[in-house]
């Protein structure tokens, strides 16, 4: 009886689990692409819905699909430079205001971005006035943004973890001449590979899905993401009517996300067990 209770919740979470997917696949293979005619099972299939998502006028999908992984990629690689970097001079340097920096980072990551959305718009106004490259509705814009919030929560992540890599390591590798530069690339990141990927893949998702500051400062359709232009094809009186192409863009909008997750798995692997041999 205690084993076929153990099954029966078992199938309950993964049909708990499985059923927005299911939902959200019927959607998109409905031919009718309405929210009223959607059911968990479709009476029929038909890929009209993506179809549409890729011709339409008025809703660029393919242009938010590259706005987005272009900068999600572009942000999150330069993100986690900043934040190695700073994380390296805090574990392995000892320097004037080091703890005081350390407990700044802590306490501006309490206060979330959000908050200073007001300044952070005055000052996004002059400088699309001065560098319109940079400026609202640019890619490199909101890359600039979001790099303001690179360090933080990440740098004292990786901060932990590079305390973890013996400082024998350094010091012999400064006995045969190295510079912290070759320190830096050739000691130590092998040795932190798996909080690399952990991190790159974090900052990764968070980027793809981030909505509230790209719905402030994009405002052209064609400088949209992912997230701002989805929300717009749902918005007011154009929910029923565009569920269907919606959710066959929410389909698509996954392959970035699990194409990273797959690739930066083999790192996570490969950097413990080099690691651990290493060790």
């Amino acid at each position: 009886m205690r084993l076929a209770l153990r099954h029966v919740f078992v199938l309950v979470v993964c049909a708990f689990a499985l059923f927005p997917i299911v939902f959200v696949v019927s959607a998109a293979i409905n031919p009718l692409g309405t929210l009223a005619s959607t059911d968990l099972l479709p009476n029929g299939a038909s890929l009209a819905n993506f179809a549409d998502l890729f011709g339409s006028d008025v809703h660029p999908f393919g242009r938010w699909f590259l706005n987005s992984v272009f900068i999600a990629l572009t942000a999150s690689f330069a993100g986690l430079l900043l934040s190695m970097s700073a994380a390296y001079a805090f574990s392995r340097m000892r320097f004037r205001g080091r703890r005081v920096g350390l407990l700044a980072l802590l306490l501006i990551q309490m206060f979330p971005q959000f908050l200073a959305i007001v300044t952070i718009f005055i000052i996004f106004t002059e400088v699309t006035e001065l560098y319109p490259a940079f400026g609202f509705d640019t890619a490199w814009g909101l890359i600039l943004l979001y790099l303001g919030g690179a360090l933080g929560v990440n740098t004292w992540l990786m901060k932990g973890f590079l305390d973890t890599v013996p400082r024998e390591l350094d010091e012999a590798a400064t006995v045969d001449g190295a510079t912290h530069a070759q320190i830096f690339w050739r000691v130590i990141m092998p040795l932190v590979t798996p909080i690399l990927a952990v991190t790159a893949m974090l900052a990764f998702i968070g980027t793809m899905s981030e909505f509230i500051m790209a719905s402030v400062f994009l405002r052209d359709p064609g400088s949209k993401t992912l997230a701002v232009g989805m929300y717009g094809m749902i918005a007011g009186d154009q929910r029923n009517a565009n569920f269907g192409m919606f959710a066959a863009a929410t389909l698509l909008t996954a392959i970035p996300t699990v194409g990273a997750f797959l690739w930066l798995q083999r790192y996570i692997v490969s950097g413990l067990t080099s690691g651990a041999v290493k060790g």
